[in-house]
């Protein structure tokens, strides 16, 4: 149930609570009191309203069907929603970062004891769903923190392949040292939403692997530097991502991007980087925040996805042909992605500088933020230039 005050706030602004399905009920209501001879009386984006709202509120004629501007205007976030989310993404990044440090302990603690699988502390067996506690746990170390923006996708081996896994209790998978574990989460805070994937091994990765690995890091690498004449919407965008794929037979069964809110839904459209239709209606604009998220999944088993979240921004560029400015991506998940994962030679000398870039930014935000020694060494050591 909302909390008195939040009741009073809402109150005073004349809003009105109502349960959830009585949605139908008040539309109709409402639709009996408007005059049979006046024309729409609500206005409904069609891409997301049912059937039934629409009957409810008196059929087509009774409604505007068209994209209402609001989504448009909440995903250009201000100064103040850019900074909340640029520092939430900063403490978001650390409490990943500790945690990673605790895992890889735990892994290497398995390594001395000549055991597969992973244990905590106490002699427990990790499991994907416990992995998910943890992780919350050191999320809910700051005060700022709110919830999980979405329930943590933790696929060790095989599961990482399911592109939407949800991991139980009861039946989750055992961690190995050898597997990959695709770990994608995120954040509520008071000043921001997160959402990070980073994909680690705790063991000697295939050498195919480290292939397929690092034409992802290309593909993410690609987007994230790609350079746009303003007006460009994420359908041309996509392909930057899965150029490096495609180069080599891959590909991937999702979307390569979509917004997030400022404290809000971490699917925020109307934005989106995606091969599928919906993603040329809105082209990106300076402000907007989005993800860029490129994968491989090989079924049965491993899954691959490397997760940051970007923010648009305008390019400095030499010309601005059509007097047209231009525009590209800043990234702003601070988070390591595994050195060992990455094949050092399939990659360029620009690809090569843009992840010792990354890694220096990612170093130099949240080395003071690491609590123990063995964390900041951990911090240091996954971001030392490839």
């Amino acid at each position: 149930s909302l909390e008195e005050d939040l009741k009073a706030h809402l109150s005073a602004a004349q809003v009105k609570i109502a349960p959830y399905e009585s949605v139908t009920e008040s539309l109709s209501s409402l639709a009996a009191q408007r005059n049979s001879t006046q024309g729409a009386w609500l206005w409904c984006d069609p891409a997301s309203t049912s059937v039934a709202v629409v009957d409810a509120a008196g059929g087509e004629d009774k409604v505007l069907l068209e994209s209402t501007p609001v989504p448009l205007w909440k995903s250009m976030k201000n100064a103040n929603e850019l900074s909340g989310i640029r520092a939430a993404h900063v403490r978001d990044g650390a409490a990943l970062c500790k945690f990673l440090a605790w895992l890889s302990s735990r892994a290497d603690a398995a390594a001395q004891d000549g055991a597969v699988t992973v244990c905590d502390e106490k002699g427990t067996r990790l499991t994907e769903f416990l992995l998910g506690e943890k992780l919350l746990e050191f999320r809910r170390a700051s005060d700022l923190f709110v919830a999980t923006s979405f329930d943590t996708i933790a696929g060790a081996g095989p599961n990482g392949a399911i592109i939407h896994y949800r991991a139980e209790r009861d039946s989750a998978r055992h961690i190995v040292r050898d597997e990959l574990l695709l770990l994608d989460s995120g954040a509520q805070y008071i000043d921001g939403t997160t959402d990070i994937t980073r994909t680690v091994c705790f063991g000697k990765p295939p050498a195919d692997v480290q292939s397929c690995f690092t034409r992802v890091l290309q593909g993410h690498i690609a987007l994230e530097t790609a350079v746009f004449p303003k007006g460009t919407t994420g359908l041309t965008l996509d392909a930057f991502a899965r150029m490096p794929l495609w180069q080599n037979g891959l590909d991937y069964r999702h979307g390569t991007g979509h917004g997030v809110g400022a404290a809000l839904n971490v699917h925020e459209g109307p934005q989106g980087i995606s091969a599928r239709a919906t993603a040329s209606a809105v082209p990106l604009e300076p402000g907007m925040i989005v993800s860029n998220e490129p994968g491989y999944y090989r079924d049965g088993e491993f899954g691959i996805r490397i997760e940051s979240i970007v923010e648009v921004v305008k390019a400095q560029t030499e010309h601005r042909f059509g007097e047209r400015d231009y525009l590209t991506f800043e990234n702003i998940t601070y988070a390591p992605i595994q050195r060992d994962l990455v094949c050092a030679d399939l990659l360029s000398n620009n690809e090569r500088a843009w992840l010792n870039e990354y890694h220096a930014k990612v170093h130099n935000t949240l080395y003071t933020l690491m609590e123990t020694d063995h964390e900041r060494e951990w911090l240091r050591a996954q971001t030392e230039p490839l």
